[in-house]
């Protein structure tokens, strides 16, 4: 890496251009005007905004962590399925495992209920990607 004559990087450095540009792009803005949902609705806020609003903010982060653990669930559940395909449970833990999932989803069902929500609250606008938890089968 080039260095000044003082001992600190230059300008030109890659890593301070690249650290630059990431502080810049992770900026928070103050959401615009036409950005903020209406009174009285509710709408969703507009991607890339922070929605800080203290009514809402223990539901939001209670929706994000039910998300988390929603996702985790569904790979836990697909990871279950191709070892069963690949037969290399007995029967017995093949009926354990079918139980223990069908009881995760049960109560993940009750955890949105218990915070006001849905299952399908929890699968969020990835915008150009599409939605993050893929549809119910």
């Amino acid at each position: 890496m080039p260095a000044e004559d003082d001992g600190t990087l230059g300008a030109a450095d890659p890593l301070e251009e690249a650290a630059e540009a990431a502080a810049r792009a992770f900026r928070l803005l103050p959401a615009e005007p036409a950005d903020r949902p209406r009174p009285g609705t509710r709408g969703r806020a507009a991607a890339g905004r922070i929605n800080t609003d203290p009514d809402t903010v223990e539901r939001d982060l209670m929706r994000l962590v039910l998300t988390l653990v929603e996702l985790l669930r569904q790979v836990m559940e697909r990871q279950a399925l191709r070892r069963v395909d690949q037969g290399d449970l007995s029967e017995e833990d093949e009926e354990r495992l079918g139980t223990t999932l069908m009881v995760l989803h049960d109560r993940m069902r009750d955890l949105c209920a218990t915070h006001g929500l849905t299952l399908e609250d929890l699968n969020l606008d990835l915008g150009p990607l599409g939605p993050l938890l893929p549809p119910p089968d």
